[in-house]
């Protein structure tokens, strides 16, 4: 830390400055999907065409991500955090003003720069904090993304219960704008500015189409007509575009992330069931906020529906920490498939109940007991086979396959809906039903590929002595404290 910035007297503001703002960009990112029924309502807009107010801001966020990381390791890191906190602010105001829905989702999508933030405040922990207090924080803002996301459903869905959906994106608005102030006043600039790198816009571009035309083709399919022309056309594009981005990203010299390191197997597990799981974990989140303020469902307020989100939230952080005891237990490659095998069970369990509230609360807390337990073993798994100076690349593109994950989950929710639900277009409890079912396959799917595809590269060789378990365990905690800096773009704070 520099002498100047540790003899201010705005140093004991630093950390909670912070932590405010990861917390502020982790509730905005979850404002869309409490509001999905009274926005529709309010604006005469149908379920499917609102969800885009939820995947608008997935999708910005997918896209901005490896773009907002790379400015942000430059010199330039606290003029990005502040314009971008200036847009999400902008964003807010803009989806509160809209008065049609395709403005809603224009400011739903400039609020999606907020999920790229965060990279940045750990950056900014490390770079001004001594390491040992920057590791805690580090560890702190972490547990503050998830836990942000359960938040903002009861938060949201209280202020929209008792005023009205606009209300709600004014509180983003007013949040995002004071944690503007925040990172003016309190966040300084980095102590050693790196030299900025040359940025992948072409790359950014390709990728951000691609994903766009798969959405559009899974959100429209259902209407047009899986076999129609525009549907069709759209699946091919977003083919095109995306094998157009793999060559891109082959060839050019400061890739937004490094594809060749996804030939390796476990890197390749970690990817696949990353992206699969962010489908399933998306497509419940939806369905269930929905589900339970359905007339013909569970009946409850928008409120009611985001508190059957906080399991999700606080048991995603509690299961987290049982991964090393996992591991040295059950072995690493055994620990993905059991944390997909626990979600799938949730799922099913609602899609063969689903008439209580508590029953919603149940299934949350096992999706949340499971996506904890699987999303902090993977970052684990990528660093162990990775060497050291590949690791942020590594961990750049699961971020990204995540982000998408949650995009296509968003998406998919809508046109499997429409695929079961009535005469009348309209989704029923037996949709729902058949929906969760789909997302407990899609889990099963992703456990099996966690265990057949690492083949024996996770298997513990014979010959080698077991570790004590101190060490075993303070390896594991070391391995996945790493991956979440990687993910970051930072490397393990030593001392």
């Amino acid at each position: 830390m520099p002498s100047a910035f540790r003899r201010s007297p705005l140093t004991r503001a630093y950390v909670p400055s912070l932590l405010a703002i990861g917390l502020v960009v982790s509730v905005i990112s979850s404002l869309g999907a409490p509001l999905i029924p009274t926005i529709a309502r309010e604006l005469h807009a149908s379920l499917g065409a609102t969800q885009w107010s939820l995947t608008a801001t997935l999708l910005v966020g997918a896209v901005a991500s490896p773009l907002v990381g790379r400015l942000g390791d430059g010199p330039h890191r606290r003029t990005v955090l502040l314009v971008c906190l200036s847009i999400v602010t902008l964003g807010g105001a803009t989806a509160a003003l809209a008065g049609s829905l395709p403005v809603l989702v224009a400011g739903r999508a400039l609020q999606g720069l907020g999920l790229a933030l965060m990279p940045l405040t750990m950056a900014s922990a490390r770079d001004h904090l001594p390491p040992l207090r920057a590791g805690q924080i580090i560890a702190l803002l972490s547990v503050i993304g998830a836990v942000g996301v359960g938040l903002g459903y009861p938060i949201t869905g209280f202020i929209a219960q008792h005023l009205d959906a606009s209300a709600a994106f004014w509180f983003g608005a007013v949040a995002s704008g004071a944690a503007l102030v925040l990172a003016a006043f309190f966040v300084p600039s980095p102590a050693a500015p790196a030299r900025a790198s040359s940025l992948d816009l072409r790359g950014a571009v390709l990728i951000g189409g691609g994903v766009l035309a798969l959405l559009l083709a899974l959100e429209k399919g259902t209407a047009w007509g899986w076999g129609s022309a525009a549907t069709v056309g759209l699946l091919a594009l977003s083919i095109l575009l995306l094998v157009l981005w793999t060559f891109n990203e082959l060839r050019v010299e400061a890739p937004l992330v490094e594809l060749r390191l996804v030939a390796r197997r476990a890197v390749l597990t970690a990817n696949v069931t990353g992206l699969v799981l962010g489908i399933a974990m998306y497509l419940g989140i939806s369905l269930m906020t929905q589900v339970v303020q359905l007339p013909s469902g569970i009946d409850q307020s928008v409120f009611v529906a985001g508190l059957a989100l906080l399991p999700f939230s606080a048991l995603s952080v509690v299961s987290s920490r049982a991964v090393p005891f996992a591991r040295r237990h059950a072995g690493p490659r055994a620990t993905i498939p059991i944390g997909a095998t626990v979600i799938a069970l949730g799922m099913l369990f609602f899609a063969a109940t689903g008439d209580a509230l508590w029953e919603a609360f149940v299934t949350m807390g096992l999706v949340g007991l499971g996506l904890g337990f699987t999303f902090a073993a993977m970052p684990g798994l990528i660093v162990g086979a990775v060497p050291q100076h590949e690791t942020s690349s590594a961990m750049s593109f699961y971020q990204v396959s995540r982000y998408v994950g949650f995009s296509i989950g968003s998406g998919l929710a809508v046109t499997l809906l429409r695929a079961f639900g009535g005469t009348d277009g309209a989704p029923t409890p037996a949709a729902y039903s058949s929906t969760f079912v789909v997302g407990a396959g899609l889990c099963l799917l992703a456990a099996v590929v966690a265990w057949v595809l690492p083949g024996d590269s996770l298997a513990t060789p014979a010959a080698a002595p077991a570790p004590s378990p101190a060490r075993a365990r303070a390896a594991d905690e070391r391995a996945i404290e790493e991956g979440e800096l990687a993910a970051a773009g930072l490397q393990r704070l030593e001392g």
